[in-house]
C-alpha cells in the first residue's frame, strides 16, 4: 500500500502580521486560515507558550506555535497538510498560572464526542459529505425505542430502532436489517438518522431498518466477548426481524461498528459464520494486527488480542462482503492497513476506505455514504461517490 501522507510544518505566509490578524478578529473573519497549500492556526494572548495538541500520527514532533514579532500576543503556527484533510485538535497553552488544555478560543468549528469537544481545522479541498446535511425536504425516518431482557447478557438492552419513511408493519418483509454497535453515539456524534434519510432518499441505500444497539460496559462486552456474540446472533436480530419484517437473509443483513465495535462486529460475525453477510469495520481495535505497530499492553486489550491472534493465524470467511475504513492519522491506521490483506485472502469480497483524517466520529460518518450503499446492493458495484465528489 502507498505511504502514509503526513502534515509537515511550514512557514507562515510573509503577509501575516499582528495588524493583518487583528483586523481579521475584527471584522469576524475565519480562523484557521485556510490557503491552498497550508493552513495558519493562530492564538492571542499573554502567555508563555501555546502547542498544538492532536490525536494521531503523521505529525511532525515539533507543534509550538511561534509568537510574531514585538508584543502583539500573537502566535502561530502554520502546516502543509495534504489537499481535504481534516483535523480535530485542542491546545496546550502554559501561562503564568500552569499548563491548560483548551479548544482554541478563534475557531467557531468545532466536533463533538462523548467526553467533550474539539476543535476542527478543515484544510482546502474538505467539504461535509452530503449525506450528512440535514434538509427539511427530505422524508424523516422514525426512531423507536426498544428495551428487552437479555438473558445472554444479564441485563436489560436498549435499542433504538430507525424505521425508514414509508415504513408499513403490515407490509412485505422486504427491509434488510443493519446493525450499529454503539449506536446512540452514531446517532448523536455521526449524525446517524440524517445519514440514512439521505441515503433511502437519494436511492443509494433501500428502505432499511437501522438497529443503533447501546452497550453498558463497551470496553468488555465489545472486546470478543461472547456473551455479546449471543446477544447479538441469538436474541437481537431475531427480535426485530420479527417485529420489523425484516428479510431474514444473510444478504440482508449487516453488522457494523467503530473502534472496539470493530472488533465486536468482526468477532460475532466469527462466532457464526454467514449469519450476517456484509460488515462494516470502522477503525477497528485490531490490536496485534501488523508488524510494527503500537503495542497495547492494557488489561482491557487481552481479549481482543486473544481474538485478533487466533484470527490471524486461522482466518476464516464470515461473511460475503466487508468494508474497512480508518483515518491516516490516527494510530490504528497500521493494524487495519494489515488486516485488510489477511480479510481478502478469505475470499470475501473486501473495499478499503481511508480518510484523511483522525479516530473520530465525523470520520465514521463521512465514509458511511461510501460504504453503506456497496454493502445493501445486490449489484457488484463498487463504494459510491457523491455527485460532484
Amino acid at each position: 500500500m502507498d505511504a502514509l501522507p503526513s502534515i509537515v510544518r511550514t512557514a507562515a505566509p510573509d503577509w501575516l502580521t499582528p495588524t493583518v490578524l487583528d483586523e481579521r478578529v475584527a471584522a469576524g473573519a475565519p480562523f484557521p486560515i485556510v490557503e491552498p497549500d497550508r493552513c495558519v492556526l493562530a492564538y492571542r494572548g499573554e502567555v508563555i507558550s501555546v502547542r498544538l495538541m492532536h490525536f494521531g500520527v503523521g505529525f511532525p514532533d515539533d507543534l509550538a506555535y511561534e509568537p510574531l514579532a514585538g508584543e502583539s500576543g500573537w502566535w502561530v503556527l502554520a502546516l502543509a497538510m495534504p489537499r481535504g484533510t481534516r483535523l480535530e485538535y485542542k491546545l496546550e497553552v502554559q501561562d503564568s498560572f500552569g499548563t491548560h488544555l483548551v479548544d482554541d478560543p478563534l475557531n467557531p468549528y468545532e466536533a463533538t464526542h462523548p467526553f467533550g469537544a474539539n476543535s476542527v481545522c478543515a484544510a482546502d479541498g474538505y467539504t461535509t459529505p452530503w449525506w450528512a446535511l440535514p434538509d427539511d425536504a427530505v422524508p424523516a425516518g422514525r426512531l423507536v425505542e426498544c428495551v428487552t431482557e437479555s438473558p445472554a447478557l444479564a441485563r436489560v438492552t436498549r435499542t433504538t430502532v430507525y424505521l425508514p419513511a414509508g415504513y408499513a408493519p403490515d407490509g412485505d418483509p422486504h427491509h434488510p436489517l443493519l446493525v450499529v454497535l454503539d449506536g446512540s453515539d452514531y446517532l448523536q456524534y455521526a449524525s446517524g438518522a440524517t445519514v440514512f434519510d439521505r441515503l433511502i432518499a437519494a436511492g443509494e441505500l433501500p428502505p432499511t431498518i437501522v438497529a443503533f444497539a447501546q452497550p453498558v460496559d463497551r470496553l468488555v462486552e465489545y472486546a470478543a466477548d461472547e456473551r455479546q456474540h449471543r446477544h447479538v446472533v441469538e436474541e437481537l436480530v431475531p427480535e426485530i426481524e420479527r417485529d420489523a419484517r425484516c428479510l431474514g437473509t444473510p444478504e440482508g443483513r449487516v453488522l457494523m461498528g467503530c473502534s472496539f465495535g470493530g472488533v465486536s462486529t468482526l468477532s460475532t460475525a466469527a462466532s457464526a459464520p454467514g449469519f450476517f453477510g456484509r460488515l462494516l469495520l470502522q477503525s477497528g481495535s485490531f490490536a496485534g494486527a501488523g508488524v510494527g505497530c503500537r503495542p497495547r499492553p492494557e488489561q482491557l486489550w487481552r481479549p481482543v488480542r486473544q481474538f485478533v491472534g487466533d484470527y490471524l493465524r486461522d482466518p476464516q470467511a464470515v461473511a460475503d462482503r466487508v468494508v474497512v475504513t480508518c483515518g491516516v492519522f490516527e494510530s490504528l491506521i497500521c493494524e487495519n492497513r494489515a488486516m485488510v490483506p489477511v480479510l481478502e485472502g478469505t475470499g470475501m469480497d473486501v473495499r478499503f476506505i481511508e480518510q484523511l483524517d483522525g479516530h473520530n466520529w465525523v470520520s465514521w460518518r463521512d465514509t458511511l455514504g461510501l460504504a453503506l450503499p456497496w454493502l445493501l446492493e445486490q449489484s457488484d458495484r463498487g463504494p459510491v461517490h457523491p455527485p460532484g465528489g
